[in-house]
This record gives structure tokens, C-alpha cells and sequence, in this order.
């Protein structure tokens, strides 16, 4: 195999959507499997459809996810430049050897001719029409015209596009390396258009050319795109690339959490879920749609995640560093079929990586949190006790914050379950008795206030175990939660016996 390049090629039309991230994802972990290059590419030749600020956004998506290309149009790179606006005086020169050949040719038809084209063929009972040789000498052309016409015409500034010249015999034969052997009939594709009447060429004739002159040697793209390959492999075949065509792999679509129909940022919003990887504010609109990163996901997670989006290793292991994923990926292993966004299972690799998160790092989080949102001050001391507490317990880092406010203030309701099966006048007495005892123990370890609790509890002919939640209750509100002791050991026992004495009153 010669040396591996594949690239990532967005357009920058708005939000880097969460299944485009996944294609980056394949096409680095191949790039790096293979001790290859990944390369991103902007194709931006449709003009009308560009959005400011879009390619900046696609840039820093990536290096959240940590998805770097070694060639781009912000590192450089030998076969630049990687903007195809940048690149437009290139692709005219191809559209030209296609014309001389007779593989392409120019069309002059307006818009509405099109439309009245497209009008008379359903009207005749074609389902789909195309512009192809079935109708193309019919049409405004230069397979109509003289070429002192079509000279006259584009010397005047008549506006045309050039269209690709598909034999309707052609048989199409391509091996993908995810899904084998696909062929198809010439006769089922219509002649694409190339050039258009702006003097930039379309998707179709720019990215051959690119990956042919940055020397790609797989083009791993979505499912989308299955259909326009067969046309993509004549282009090929016509300019004399042929030799050097690289492998394709069509990667799965990526559906609904409920498996019907592809994913969609209507059915992600449906959902309650992000479908970008960062916050983006539409320009236009000034909507905010969020990202997965503001959601609080980690971007190891998300990525770990992404990579079983269509793949998976063969094994039971499924956490995995971006290097370790880089290790085992294989384009074998990728399947046919789409596959489901699974929320639950997201936030459960989310959870995963959590726990491995530098304590310290979440403990400045809860500090920010607790500042920003409640107007508390917290010690990092106190916040990596509250971190070591709950990060087990929570899905997100910014859930630690609301989770911990009972530490620092009194609860303002208290559990209904608890209240209406624990509390009684035994318990009353025994929260009581421990409030008395623990408040001149300001600092108190865990272990000595279970140990407090229980002895105090036997001396008294009270069932610890019994009145256990109900002392859970009077501290933090709830019937459940995080270690209580390492809760009492940390808010200290003047802290404790105050939250209990004002519970009892509360619930009196």
C-alpha cells in the first residue's frame, strides 16, 4: 500500500454536525492506524451557501475532540492550498480536457427551460428525471449547436454551466471496502454538472481533482455519498486518474435513538440532546443550538462514543484512549448497516470518563459553579471532598455543583418517604441525642462519627441502623445520597448538629 493520506472534507454551510465529526473520527484513527496522513480540506466552492464563521467552528470542533489534521488550511501543507476557493484556477483546465474529449460539454439552458424540461418528462411518467442522453439533445447545448454557435455564446457572456457526458452503455463497477461490489448502469445517471455558470466547478469535478493531486488513497465519507460515487469513479476513469483511484468506504448512516430514519437536529432537539459538538449561534437567525461540550460532556467520552457509532473492536472492551482506538481501528470492521444514537449509552461513557477525571480539575469546576450560579465560596479542600463524593453519582461535572448544595445551605424540603415511614418520635430523640453529643467535635473524621452514631445510639437503647436515614434526612433533605459520614466528617460537627437541630424544628 502506498503511504495512506485521507482527508476530511466539510463544507462550511453552519454547524459541524455530530455524524460529520464521526467522519473526521474514521478517517484520523485509519490515518493513524496506517501511519498516515489526515488532512482537512474546506470545500467551499458553493458560494451561496457559505457561512461565516462556519469554517473557524469546524477548526475548533476538531481540536476539542482532539482530531488533528497534519494538513489544513491553518497548518499548511505540501499540497496546498486546502481551500477550494483558493484552488479555482485548477479545475478549469480538467473541465477543458473533459470538453476536448468528449467525455463533457456545455449546456446553455436557463432555469426555467430546466424546470419545463423537468415538467414534460413527469408529465410523460418519469418518476426521476434526469438531464441525461435521453433528453440531452433536446436541450440547449453543444451537442445541439454548431461551434461557431457555442463560440458566439460564450464570447458574448452567455451565462452555462459544463455537464459531464455519461455514455448510457457504461457499466459502473466499484469495489468499497465496506460495503463490496456495487454496479451500476450508466443509463441510471444523469450528466451531472461540473462548471458552474459562476466559473467554480461543483463538488463532483472539485474534490476528484483534489484527491487526485493530494494523492488520497482512501476517501472514507458517509453513507450519502454511496450515490454519487459510481459517477465519481467515471470522473476518474475520464480525466486518466484511474491508475491512481483511491479505495472508498461508505460509512453507516447514523439514526434516530428509536432506529427510524437518519438523525437530524429537529430529531436531536426532539430528543433533549445535542447534535454539534460545541454551541453554535446561527448568524442569520441568531438561534443558539447547544453543543456537546456546553452540555457538559467530556470530549474523550464523546469521541470513545462516536468510534462504536458503526464500529466496534470485536472484543468486550469498550473504553478507549484516542491513541488505544488508533490501535485496533480497521474499515473491516466498520458495518453496512446504520446504526442507532443510543443517549443513554453516551452518558454512560460519559460517566466513565468522569470518574478518570483529574479531581482537581473537577473540584475548580464546583468552585466556579458554586460561585457563578449560588453565590458561594468554597475552599478547593471542600470542593475536592465534594468532587470525591459525588463523581460517582453524577453524569455530568456541572451536576456536582446543584448536588452539593446542601453542604452550605439548610434543606428546603425534605423526603416524603422518609418522613412519612422513619420519622417518629425514636428518631426525633435519636438525631437529637447526636446533635447534642457531635457539636463540640468540629473536627471529626468519618469513621468517628459512624463510630459517635452507633455507641451513642446502644448507650441509649436505639437502633442505629433503623435511624439511620432519618439522620440522613435532617442533614441533607434526602433519603439517599453520598457517604453520609464523609458528609458529616466534612461540614464538621457544629455545622451538623445546627442542620439538625433546624431539620427538627422544620419538620415539627
Amino acid at each position: 500500500m502506498d503511504s495512506v493520506r485521507v482527508r476530511f472534507a466539510p463544507s462550511p454551510t453552519g454547524a459541524l454536525h455530530i455524524g460529520g465529526v464521526r467522519t473526521a473520527l474514521f478517517n484520523y484513527l485509519f490515518a493513524k492506524k496506517n501511519n498516515g496522513t489526515f488532512i482537512l480540506r474546506i470545500e467551499d466552492t458553493d458560494q451561496s451557501r457559505f457561512v461565516a464563521g462556519a469554517e473557524e467552528y469546524i477548526r475548533q470542533s476538531l481540536e476539542w475532540c482532539g482530531i488533528s489534521p497534519e494538513e489544513s488550511p491553518w497548518t499548511g501543507g505540501e499540497y496546498g492550498p486546502y481551500r477550494q476557493s483558493e484552488r479555482k484556477e485548477i479545475y478549469q483546465s480538467y473541465a477543458q480536457k473533459l470538453i476536448d474529449e468528449g467525455n463533457a460539454y456545455y449546456a446553455f439552458d436557463t432555469p426555467e427551460e430546466l424546470d419545463a424540461m423537468r415538467d414534460r418528462l413527469k408529465a410523460a411518467g418519469v418518476a426521476t428525471p434526469h438531464y441525461n442522453a435521453a433528453v440531452r439533445l433536446t436541450m440547449k447545448n453543444s451537442l445541439t449547436m454548431s461551434a461557431e454557435e457555442v463560440a458566439g455564446k460564450i464570447a458574448s457572456g452567455e451565462p452555462y454551466v459544463i455537464r459531464f457526458k455519461i455514455d448510457p452503455k457504461e457499466e459502473v463497477r466499484l469495489n468499497d471496502v465496506i460495503r463490496g461490489w456495487v454496479h451500476v448502469h450508466g443509463s441510471t445517471l444523469d450528466d451531472k454538472v461540473l462548471m458552474k455558470s459562476d466559473g467554480l466547478p461543483t463538488y463532483h469535478l472539485a474534490n476528484i481533482v483534489d484527491d487526485h493531486l493530494m494523492k488520497i488513497t482512501h476517501v472514507i465519507r458517509g453513507e450519502e455519498w454511496l450515490p454519487s460515487a459510481p459517477l465519481h469513479v467515471l470522473l476518474y476513469k475520464y480525466l486518466g486518474f484511474e491508475a491512481t483511484m483511491p479505495q472508498f468506504a461508505h460509512l453507516p448512516l447514523i439514526l434516530k435513538p428509536d432506529g427510524n430514519g437518519k438523525l437530524s437536529k429537529r430529531a436531536a432537539d426532539q430528543a433533549g440532546f445535542p447534535i454539534f459538538p460545541l454551541d453554535w449561534q446561527d448568524p442569520e437567525t441568531g438561534e443558539t443550538s447547544k453543543g456537546f461540550r456546553e452540555e457538559g460532556f467530556i470530549p474523550e467520552a464523546l469521541v470513545n462514543f462516536l468510534a462504536f457509532l458503526g464500529w466496534n473492536p470485536g472484543t468486550e472492551q469498550e473504553i478507549f484512549s484516542l491513541e488505544e482506538l488508533s490501535d485496533v481501528f480497521s474499515l473491516e470492521k466498520v458495518n453496512k448497516a446504520g446504526t442507532k444514537f443510543d443517549l443513554d449509552k453516551i452518558k454512560w461513557f460519559n460517566q466513565q470518563y468522569l470518574k478518570s477525571t483529574n479531581p482537581a480539575e473537577l473540584a475548580e469546576t464546583v468552585r466556579t459553579d458554586l460561585k457563578n450560579h449560588y453565590d458561594i465560596d468554597s475552599s478547593l479542600e471542600t470542593a475536592l471532598v465534594i468532587v470525591d463524593l459525588l463523581k460517582e453519582r453524577v453524569t455530568f461535572p456541572h451536576e456536582m455543583a446543584p448536588n452539593a448544595l446542601f453542604i452550605f445551605r439548610n434543606p428546603t424540603e425534605y423526603d416524603q418517604s422518609v418522613t412519612s415511614k422513619k420519622w417518629n418520635e425514636e428518631a426525633e430523640q435519636a438525631v437529637s441525642l447526636y446533635a447534642d453529643e457531635i457539636s463540640s467535635k468540629e473536627d471529626i473524621s468519618a469513621e468517628e462519627a459512624k463510630d459517635l452514631f452507633f455507641s451513642l445510639m446502644e448507650a441509649n437503647g436505639i437502633k442505629a441502623g433503623k435511624n439511620m436515614q432519618a439522620l440522613r434526612m435532617v442533614i441533607t433533605g434526602a433519603g439517599s445520597g453520598p457517604d453520609l459520614m464523609a458528609i458529616i466528617a466534612l461540614m464538621g460537627g457544629k455545622a451538623v448538629a445546627e442542620r439538625i437541630k433546624y431539620s427538627v424544628d422544620q419538620l415539627k
